[in-house]
């Protein structure tokens, strides 16, 4: 049987406990854990296998600062988007599956080279390892989701089910779950919230089923699920930004605008481009730094470009060179992070704010 057969098998199980209670929770808590670790197969397969190569990511080269995926199903336009925003030929047809392979591109935003990466069309069924779904980008830093239209809805969760089932979660942050592994005392439950979606009964046999007899468990994610616990567990989950992108017409505008996340645009006649490109710089939350040597004016035509959480000085220096921070003596910055107009003095863990400009004053 295969891996796929075994899922599926479990899933009908399921249907029958679908009246959650006391008596049935320890059981349901037991198969989705077993789904999970399944799923675990497709994810990282260890043989061969069809759909789109071994391992997780692609066979291209990364570039600048972020990548960006284009995920949709065939012909609905990914590619004469891609290559209008960036100059790069993508091949474009009615006929389905006509992009095969991942091409990539670049788009400058703000001065930040962003790569944009054109992704064969998604089917139905790719994270069950058919069609090309090994190929969706679980290294990317943000996913544009192309949607048709005609079936906006229905696409938005087919897709987004292929992406789950690939271990990808979109528009989401990892739960505020602990589970702590130790030698002896049994399962201590401890939540801080009330557990309104999970019991006792179901984290017990998510436990049970990855053979965790002694662990400490703590729960600080209100409307915490059996799948985040497994997620939590799991460990090789993918927390990812999406924006939707559905290509419309002015009387479709209102309609579309009431999706989360969505911005309606129209590549054959290019209206909205700017609010795409816009979401995109605020989803990827990059930090511009511009560079100001001793005794001259700011660099404003190169800003290093960090992200955010991770743009202390430190990382400025590194984005640099990694000598940089060693030989630094202190650091002068003007911008949103510095408390007076007229510059702050600071260290290598003051964090920096988009657009702020530092000098480095070496020992």
């Amino acid at each position: 049987m295969t891996t796929v057969q075994k899922i599926k098998e479990i899933e009908d199980e399921m249907v029958i406990f679908t009246q959650k209670n006391k008596a049935t929770s320890y059981h349901l808590g037991l198969l989705k854990a077993k789904i999970a670790k399944l799923r675990r197969e497709l994810i990282s397969p260890t043989g061969g296998g069809g759909g789109g190569g071994a391992g997780i990511g692609f066979d291209v080269a990364r570039t600048g600062v972020a990548s960006v995926g284009f995920v949709g199903f065939p012909s609905v336009g990914k590619s004469t988007l891609m290559s209008k925003l960036t100059g790069t030929h993508s091949e474009v047809s009615e006929i389905d599956f006509t992009t095969l392979t991942t091409v990539p591109g670049t788009l400058k935003v703000h001065g930040a080279p962003i790569q944009i990466l054109d992704l064969p069309g998604i089917i139905e069924g790719a994270n069950d390892g058919r069609g090309r779904g090994r190929q969706v980008a679980r290294t990317c830093n943000l996913i544009f989701i192309v949607l048709d239209v005609l079936k906006p809805l229905g696409d938005k969760k087919i897709i987004e089910n292929e992406l789950e089932g690939f271990g990808i979660r979109l528009n989401k942050k990892p739960p505020a779950i602990l589970v702590r592994k130790k030698d002896k005392g049994g399962i201590a439950i401890t939540n801080t919230v009330p557990l309104t979606n999970i019991d006792q009964d179901e984290i017990k046999a998510v436990l049970s089923e990855y053979k965790l007899s002694n662990a400490d468990v703590t729960i600080r994610e209100p409307n915490c699920t059996t799948d985040d616990l497994v997620d939590v567990i799991e460990g090789n989950r993918i927390y990812i930004p999406a924006v939707y992108i559905d290509a419309i017409s002015i009387e479709e505008l209102d309609l579309l605008y009431k999706i989360p996340h969505s911005v309606p645009v129209s590549s054959k006649e290019w209206l909205n481009i700017d609010e795409l490109i816009e979401n995109m710089w605020e989803a990827l939350e990059l930090v511009r730094v511009y560079t100001k040597p001793r005794g001259q004016s700011p660099d404003y035509s190169a800003p290093v470009v960090l992200r955010r959480g991770r743009c202390t000085i430190e990382d400025f220096c590194n984005a640099i060179h990694k000598e940089i921070a060693k030989q630094m003596k202190y650091a002068i910055v003007w911008g949103a992070s510095a408390k007076h107009a007229r510059g702050q003095k600071v260290g290598l863990d003051h964090v920096l704010e988009d657009e702020d400009v530092v000098h480095i004053s070496k020992r």
